[in-house]
């Protein structure tokens, strides 16, 4: 399929094309292109949307990093005679577009950071200050390295930690801290825009982990979350730190414990805080465990912000890159999953979430307390 540029395609008149975002709905959800229709690429076939675009229209596909749109056969019959492009570089290369045009980003990080502040003080800081309150995730002489990945709960997560350091309540030291696994130059350019734009001072380290686990054929996610995590660790140690804060948020923990039962057949949760088993005296610890994902959504899309979601090389296949080794689309079918009863039951995210923090142990047939296994039948 022909390529086309960005900057070619700002060029065209205004209505002689229709962006076309060929993505699933779990990259969609992190942003789209604006005016662009959203088609699966499994699904261009026969589809209404597509049948109903004019035919003197010029279709522009797009996926993440211009890719698999590249590899669309326009020779199909539903695309036959028509005038198809590939945008270069995908959703992020519009995003990259966006930040080197942004000349005045005092303003952007002054509106981004006057938005925690008040408009989202409740949905954002009040969860992120109860969170570090009730499970103790700041005490008094903490050096915190901040992971940030470039997605938007990271990028979050910084604002709110420089946020609540501002209200001087308990004295505590922060390294924002950025791991490069081995993404292309864009990128990485990026992530550093980003944090300029929104006025965090990250410190980069380097790795080859992607190049590590592009040779692996089973579970590459998984071996990618563990090996960034000791990597982190592992710096976050030799900088004096003694925690580190990953961005997990409310969803990601009530999917997290669905997923547990339907896929792995225990109930476990994502717990607030951990000690390191590999790294003596460093705990890592979740500070957005209390926010939920559709308000980071909303300050993210308030403030005109755009983040990658996931830069691996795998980037086109994988929308979420997590520690428990669970694919994408598991996490996507749980994330419908709990949608869908919401329909009926509008405390559905509560109750999964408080289920564990209700556990009636005199009710359970067997659990397992430091690997050691416990029947009821021992007690009856």
């Amino acid at each position: 399929m022909k390529e086309i540029t960005y900057d070619e395609l700002r060029s065209l008149p205004e209505g002689s094309y229709v962006l076309i975002d060929i993505r699933d709905e779990g990259l969609t959800s992190y942003g789209m292109i604006p005016g662009a229709v959203n088609i699966y690429i499994d699904e261009l076939e026969g589809n209404e949307k597509l049948a109903g675009i004019a035919e003197d229209k010029k279709l522009v596909f797009y996926c993440e990093i211009g890719r698999r749109s590249r590899e669309i056969d326009d020779t199909v019959p539903c695309l036959e005679g028509r005038d198809c492009y590939s945008l270069a570089e995908g959703y992020v290369g519009y995003v990259r577009a966006g930040m080197n045009s942004n000349s005045d980003r005092e303003e952007k990080q002054k509106k981004a950071e006057e938005s925690i502040q008040k408009k989202f003080h409740k949905q954002l800081f009040s969860p992120f200050a109860k969170a570090c309150k009730t499970y103790r995730l700041i005490e008094e002489g903490d050096h915190i390295a901040v992971c940030i990945s470039g997605g938007k709960d990271s990028m979050l997560m910084a604002k709110l930690f420089q946020e609540i350091k501002r209200h001087r309540q308990v004295d505590f030291d922060l390294t924002f801290l950025v791991m490069d696994p081995g993404y292309n130059k864009a990128n990485r350019e990026l992530i550093e825009s980003n944090a300029k734009a929104l006025g965090i001072p990250i410190t980069i380290f380097e790795s080859t982990i992607f190049d590590t686990v592009d040779t692996v054929d089973k579970n590459p996610c998984y071996l990618c979350a563990r090996m960034r995590r000791g990597y982190l660790y592992s710096r976050a140690k030799e900088l004096g730190c003694n925690k580190i804060a990953l961005g997990h948020h409310y969803d990601d923990v009530i999917e997290t414990i669905l997923m547990g039962m339907l896929h792995g057949a225990q109930i476990q949760t994502m717990m607030p805080k951990l000690h390191s088993t590999n790294f003596e005296g460093m705990e890592l610890i979740r500070p957005l465990y209390l926010v939920r994902e559709a308000d980071i959504c909303a300050w993210r899309d308030y403030n005109d912000l755009h983040f990658l979601q996931c830069a691996c090389h795998f980037t086109d296949t994988c929308t979420t890159c997590h520690e428990d080794g669970t694919t994408s689309s598991k996490r996507l079918e749980t994330k419908k999953l709990i949608a869908e009863l919401k329909k009926t039951n509008p405390y559905i995210e509560s109750n999964i979430f408080r289920s564990v923090e209700n556990v009636n142990v005199d009710t359970v047939i067997e659990y397992k307390k430091d690997g050691v296994r416990h029947n009821f039948m021992d007690e009856y």
